[in-house]
Parts: structure tokens; C-alpha cells; sequence
């Protein structure tokens, strides 16, 4: 149900999204660690889809120190419903951007959004500009991991900022390899 819920949001307005991302649920982290997400960007202008990527997976591991990181994998532009496939350098997926999974902390996300978790940025290296990227990320049913909905928001100087950039997440696989990148 819930997947069917993240098909039917690629096609919904950007009002339609934050208010499905404002009625989303608690995400227990336990339930991502371990697996690869499909993601579809929505809400982008075309040009910056053409640009950057419409799909893409999300990986979501539990370091041995305890903290829930993950990173990005790009994945060859095949289409909405085609298999995943993550683009290669040298044998390997192409990996970007890591980050790490917290819980919201609610002086700094706005309110509304500070029921999930949150995809940090600035918790892993990465360039300046990408570090000030914080994505609330909530569940679309209850108790359900398989179907998640996040946005993007800059951190500048102490102050959230939205951007039009929404996505959904859809649980595909277990994480096969980790990279040296967030080991």
C-alpha cells in the first residue's frame, strides 16, 4: 500500500507533497539500516532533473560506533520503473555525497517537520555547498519503512531555507557493499 502511495506522489503537486509530508510518520531507524532505497526526485524544474538525476538510491548503514550513516549511489537514467542500475567507476557504484541519520532536533528544522528523521549532510565529508543540506524524511503509513517522503532544506547562517527539491524513497535491496567513503 504504502509503495503504490509513493507512485501515485510522483505525479502530485508541490502543496500536495508538503502536506503529505506533514501528515508522514516516525521512522524507527532500526527498520532502514541495512538497505538500499529507490529514490525519484519530484518537484524539480526539467532542466535541473536533466542535470542532476530523476532516480537515484539512498543506502542506509549502521556504522560500528552506533551512528546510522548512508550515501548516495547514481544509477544509469533508465527510466521511472526500471531496474536499478548504479552507474560504475572502476568495478564499483558510483557513490556520493554520505551523510548521517539523526533525529530531528527541533530548535533548528521548522516544526512541522521535525517528526521523522533526518538525512544530514554536514555530518560526513562533503563539498561546502552540500554540507548545508539537511532532508526531513518521514514514512507514508504508519509503522512501514518500505514507503518514505523526504524534502530538502539549506542550513544558512542558522536558518532553514526551502527548496522545491521533494523526493520519495522506496526500500529495494540490502546494502551488498559499503564504501571506504563512510567506513
Amino acid at each position: 500500500m504504502s509503495l503504490e502511495l509513493a507512485r501515485a506522489l510522483r505525479t502530485a503537486t508541490r502543496a500536495e507533497l508538503r502536506a503529505r509530508l506533514l501528515e508522514g510518520y516516525p521512522i524507527d531507524p532500526a527498520a532502514l539500516e541495512g538497505y538500499l532505497y529507490r529514490g525519484t526526485s519530484l518537484g524539480l524544474p526539467w532542466l535541473v532533473e536533466q542535470l542532476t538525476w530523476k532516480t537515484f538510491q539512498k543506502a542506509f548503514w549502521r556504522h560500528p560506533d552506533g551512528r546510522l550513516r548512508g550515501w548516495n549511489v547514481r544509477l544509469a537514467q533508465d527510466g521511472l520503473d526500471a531496474p536499478s542500475r548504479p552507474k560504475l567507476r572502476r568495478g564499483r557504484a558510483l557513490t556520493t555525497w554520505p551523510y548521517g541519520v539523526v533525529a530531528p532536533d527541533r530548535s533548528r528544522l521548522p516544526g512541522p517537520f521535525a517528526r521523522g528523521l533526518v538525512i544530514d549532510y554536514s555530518l560526513a565529508p562533503n563539498p561546502p555547498w552540500q554540507r548545508l543540506v539537511k532532508d526531513p524524511l518521514v514514512a507514508l503509513a504508519p509503522n512501514d519503512a518500505d514507503a518514505l517522503l523526504g524534502v530538502s532544506y539549506l542550513f544558512i547562517a542558522g536558518r532553514a531555507v526551502a527548496t522545491p527539491t521533494y523526493f520519495t524513497l522506496e526500500r529495494e535491496q540490502p546494502i551488498g557493499e559499503v564504501p571506504d567513503s563512510v567506513r
